[in-house]
C-alpha cells in the first residue's frame, strides 16, 4: 500500500512538473513574442529617427553649402570690383603717364629751341659788349679831353658824390627807422605793461600806527594798569609800545611806529588777557615768548613770499628780512605785498620780452629789501639794500636793479628798467597807497586851479580820482590848433608844480553850439 502511495505521489509530482514546464514554456513564448514585437518597434523608431537625423544633416549641409556659396560669390564679386577699380586706376595712370611723356617731350623740344636762341643771343651780346667797350673807351677819351680830367680823377669825384648821396640816404633811413622804432617800441611797451597788469592782480593793504586789542570786559583795564600802574609800565618797558587806556568800551589801544614791536605787544597782551594772570614777571615772560613766535612768523612769511614768487636759494638772512617787510608800510602800502607784486610784474614782462623771468622775479622781490632794516642804519633804502645783498653774492644784475630802481645810479641792464617800471606800476595802482582825505581834496583843487589859470579856459574838472583833468575852453577865445598847444602847456605846468603818483591825463574840450528857436 505504501508503495502504491509512493508511486502515486511520484506520478503526481511528475505530472505537476510537466504541467509547470508546459505553463513556463507557454509564458516564455509569449514573453519572447512581446520582446520581439518591442524590439521591432524600437528598431522601426530608430530607423525613423535615423532618417529624420539624416534629413536634418542633409538640410544643414545644404544650408552650409548655400552660405559658403553665397559668401564665395560675394567675395568674388568684391574682388571683381577691386580688380575693376585697379584696372581703371592703372588705365588712368597710364593715360597720365602718356600725357606727362608728351609734355616732357614738348618741353624738351622747347628747351632745345631756347638753347639755340640763347646761343644766338650770347653771340650777339658778345659782339655788342665788345662794341660797347670800344664806344665807352672812345667816350672816356673824349670826356677826358673835355673835362681836362683823367679817368682816376673823375672816378674819385664820382665816388665822393656817391658817398655824400649815400650818407644823406642813410641819415634819412636812420631817421625813419628810429621814428618807426620809437613808435613801435612805445606801442609794444604799452602792450607788455598792460598784459602784465592784467595778469597780476594783487591785494592792497594799508596799515596804521595803532593796534586795537579787544577785552572781554572793562574790568580787565584795571588789571592791565595794575596797582599804581606797575603792570602797564612793565608792559611798555618790555615791548617799547605805548598802551592807551581810554573810554573806548572793552578795548585798549597800542601805539608805536615800529610795526614789529607793536605786533609783538598785541600778541603778548592778548595772551595775558586770555590767561588772566597779569603781573610784571608774567608780562616779561609772555613778551619774550611772543618775540620768539614773531621770529618764527617772520621767517615763515619770508619763505612763503619766496615760494609765491618762485624764487629759490635765498640766504636765510634775506628770507628773514623779506618776512620783516610784511610789517613795513610805504605810503600805507604793505611793502612785502608791493615787493611780491613787483616780482610778478617783472617776471611777466621779462617773459614777454624773451628775458630770464626767474632772474627778473628775483630782482623785483629784493628791490626794496633795504626797507626792512631799522632806521638806525644810515643811508637810503637803495644803498642799504645794495650793501645787504652784496654780502650774499647775488647776481650783479640784481645789485644794479636794486641800486638803480630810483635812478640813483645808471641802469646797466634791461632788468633794472623792468624793476623800475614794475615799481612805478605797483605804487601807482589805484588804492595801493593811502592818501588822507584832506591831502586828496587839496590835490584835486590844486589840479583844477592850475588848469583854470590859463587864458580861455571856461571850467576845469578833476576826475578819475585826480588821474585826469577835463578842461572846457571857450570856443570864441581858443581855436582848435590852440587847444592842442593848451593841453601840452597845462600838462607841463602840472608836472612842474605838483607831486602825484603815476600820471595825469589832460583832455582839452572845445565845442561850438548854435541855438535858434522856431516860433
Amino acid at each position: 500500500m505504501s508503495l502504491i502511495n509512493i508511486a502515486v505521489g511520484a506520478a503526481g509530482i511528475l505530472l505537476g512538473l510537466l504541467i509547470g514546464w508546459l505553463i513556463l514554456k507557454i509564458v516564455g513564448t509569449k514573453n519572447i513574442r512581446k520582446a520581439e514585437q518591442q524590439a521591432e518597434r524600437i528598431l522601426e523608431d530608430a530607423k525613423k529617427e535615423a532618417q529624420i537625423k539624416k534629413k536634418e544633416a542633409i538640410l544643414e549641409a545644404k544650408d552650409e553649402l548655400y552660405k559658403s556659396k553665397t559668401n564665395f560669390e560675394r567675395e568674388m564679386q568684391n574682388k571683381k570690383h577691386d580688380i575693376t577699380r585697379t584696372e581703371k586706376r592703372l588705365v588712368d595712370r597710364e593715360a597720365n603717364l602718356d600725357r606727362k611723356v608728351d609734355i616732357l617731350n614738348k618741353k624738351d623740344r622747347e628747351v632745345k629751341n631756347r638753347e639755340k636762341i640763347i646761343g644766338a643771343k650770347e653771340k650777339a651780346l658778345s659782339s655788342r659788349e665788345s662794341e660797347l667797350d670800344r664806344l665807352i673807351e672812345e667816350q672816356n677819351k673824349q670826356l677826358e679831353k673835355i673835362a681836362n680830367m683823367s679817368a682816376d680823377e673823375a672816378k674819385k669825384l664820382l665816388m665822393a658824390n656817391l658817398e655824400h648821396q649815400a650818407k644823406m640816404d642813410a641819415a634819412q633811413m636812420i631817421k625813419d627807422i628810429k621814428e618807426e622804432a620809437e613808435h613801435t617800441a612805445e606801442k609794444e611797451a604799452r602792450n607788455i605793461i598792460v598784459q602784465a597788469i592784467q595778469r597780476c592782480a594783487a591785494d592792497q593793504a594799508t596799515e596804521s600806527t595803532v593796534s586795537v586789542v579787544n577785552l572781554p570786559s572793562d574790568e580787565m583795564k584795571g588789571r592791565i594798569i595794575g596797582r599804581e600802574g606797575r603792570n602797564i609800565r612793565s608792559f611798555e618797558v618790555a615791548t617799547g609800545v605805548d598802551v592807551i587806556v581810554d573810554d573806548t568800551p572793552e578795548a585798549v589801544i597800542l601805539s608805536g611806529y615800529d610795526p614789529i614791536k607793536r605786533e609783538v605787544a598785541r600778541m603778548a597782551l592778548e595772551k595775558l588777557v586770555t590767561d588772566g594772570r597779569i603781573h610784571p614777571a608774567r608780562i616779561e615772560e609772555v613778551v619774550a615768548k611772543s618775540e620768539k613766535e614773531m621770529e618764527v612768523i617772520i621767517r615763515e612769511l619770508g619763505e612763503q613770499a619766496c615760494f609765491d614768487c618762485g624764487v629759490h636759494g635765498l640766504h636765510t638772512d634775506l628770507v628773514r628780512l623779506l618776512g620783516k617787510l610784511h610789517f613795513r608800510t610805504s605810503y600805507g602800502q604793505n611793502v612785502l605785498q608791493h615787493a611780491k607784486e613787483v616780482s610778478f610784474l617783472c617776471g611777466i614782462m621779462a617773459s614777454e620780452l624773451g628775458l630770464d623771468s626767474v632772474l627778473a622775479r628775483r630782482s623785483g622781490l629784493l628791490h626794496d629789501i633795504g626797507k626792512a632794516v631799522d632806521r638806525d642804519t644810515e643811508g637810503t633804502h637803495t644803498e642799504i639794500g645794495l650793501k645787504i645783498v652784496s654780502k650774499y653774492n647775488e647776481n650783479p644784475i640784481i645789485l644794479n636793479a636794486i641800486a638803480s630802481h630810483h635812478e640813483d645810479v645808471v641802469q646797466e641792464t634791461p632788468y633794472s628798467v623792468l624793476v623800475q617800471a614794475a615799481d612805478a606800476i605797483s605804487g601807482a595802482r589805484p588804492g595801493a597807497r593811502r592818501e588822507t582825505l584832506e591831502g586828496y581834496i587839496k590835490r584835486l583843487e590844486k589840479l583844477e586851479e592850475l588848469a583854470d589859470s590859463f587864458k580861455g579856459v571856461g571850467k576845469a574838472y578833476a576826475i578819475q580820482a585826480g588821474r585826469e583833468v577835463r578842461v572846457m575852453v571857450e570856443a570864441e577865445k581858443v581855436q582848435d590848433e590852440e587847444a592842442i598847444t593848451l593841453a601840452g602847456d597845462i600838462a607841463q605846468k602840472i608836472q612842474a608844480e605838483m607831486e602825484y603818483p603815476g600820471q595825469i591825463k589832460v583832455t582839452v574840450i572845445r565845442e561850438t553850439r548854435s541855438v535858434e528857436y522856431a516860433r
